[in-house]
């Protein structure tokens, strides 16, 4: 047994002895400090961010010294805006690094000017478009989540729609009901650059939201529904970790509530053995995205392997897990 398999055995030993949860760490934040930069820098997905956050700021993802080898920064709030990913030449907004699409594209930057290895990986809720081919970039998959909408507590809209309502909801902001009425409601999209926004649309089957779709929400956020007839796109895993009182995970709900999609239901059991449903008609992976030449990087590859290793972490987080975690088998060019 080498000696970060010792530090980690030690480490979690003694979180047991003294009775320390997860919900109790303060785990899900921006590193610490403004200066504790670590070994590799992590920027994007809002959907993403508190597990990453979590498995960063924890024991799971240490080097063979136990130091800390991830700094996840937040995709929103944070120690400042902006802010530094490493000491020198290195410093961005909030806005720039929001969401996959941005956290991606500043990787590709990066990439581009040389490797300034400003960014090491980005946080994605999406895999790779099609669209832009290459092999610069490998999305490496992590959990399972699920996408479904979300209303408030006393909407008037329905607890259940299919696919297709969805998709006329999204073109038209109206949808048939089961008398053949039409219905007028008011849907919410994530903001640009994010990825739960793109998996979304290409779910129900839209390319082009309508001009009514109000397209400014921050994603995960159920405070932003405000009537009764509004309904957004919302990750059932943050919508679970959001309830749980974890420690720096702020909850967002409202009283948003997820809702179910051709009658299927996007969660199991309730109370505290509520989970996501892994079977959800609306499933994705989601994953770390990296620089294709530096996956055999120690530090990477180290960082890949320990996450995969912390499925409790992941599963606190309301993820699933996924059999093909560290599969490196899926590439996309720049920006993809």
């Amino acid at each position: 047994m080498n000696v970060k398999s010792y530090a980690k055995i030690g480490a979690a030993v003694g979180a047991a002895v003294l009775g320390l949860g997860i919900l109790a760490a303060p785990a899900s934040a921006d590193p610490s400090t403004s200066t504790d930069y670590r070994t590799l820098a992590v920027v994007g997905s809002d959907t993403t961010q508190y597990v990453m956050n979590g498995l960063a700021n924890g024991t799971a993802v240490v080097d063979a010294g136990g130091n800390k080898i991830i700094a996840s920064w937040n995709a929103i709030g944070g120690l400042s805006d902006p802010y530094n990913t490493k000491a020198t030449g290195c410093s961005y907004t909030r806005a720039q690094t929001n969401g996959s699409s941005n956290g991606i594209a500043r990787l590709s930057e990066d990439i581009a000017n040389g490797g300034t290895n400003c960014i090491d990986m980005a946080r994605s809720s999406r895999g790779p478009k099609a669209s832009v081919p290459g092999t610069d970039l490998t999305y490496v998959p992590f959990a399972r989540d699920a996408v479904t909408y979300a209303t408030d507590l006393g909407s008037t809209v329905p607890t259940n729609l299919t696919k297709a309502q969805l998709a006329s909801i999204y073109t038209n902001c109206t949808y048939t009901n089961a008398s053949g009425t039409t219905v007028t409601v008011a849907p919410l999209l994530p903001q640009a650059g994010s990825g739960t926004r793109q998996y979304w649309l290409d779910s129900i089957g839209v390319t082009t939201p309508g001009a009514c779709v109000n397209q400014n929400a921050q994603e995960h956020d159920g405070t932003a529904i405000t009537a009764a007839n509004q309904l957004m796109p919302y990750s059932v895993a943050q919508w679970i970790a959001q309830g749980k009182g974890i420690a720096d995970v702020p909850n967002r709900r409202g009283e948003s509530r997820l809702r179910s999609i051709d009658g299927q239901s996007p969660t199991t059991g309730s109370g505290t053995a509520l989970a996501l449903n892994p079977s959800f008609v609306f499933s994705r992976d989601v994953y770390n995205v990296v620089q294709t030449s530096r996956l055999n990087e120690p530090a990477i590859s180290e960082a890949l392997s320990d996450i995969c290793a912390a499925s409790s972490t992941i599963t606190t987080y309301g993820f699933g897990t996924v059999s093909n975690c560290n599969a490196r088998n899926v590439t996309g060019g720049l920006n993809s």
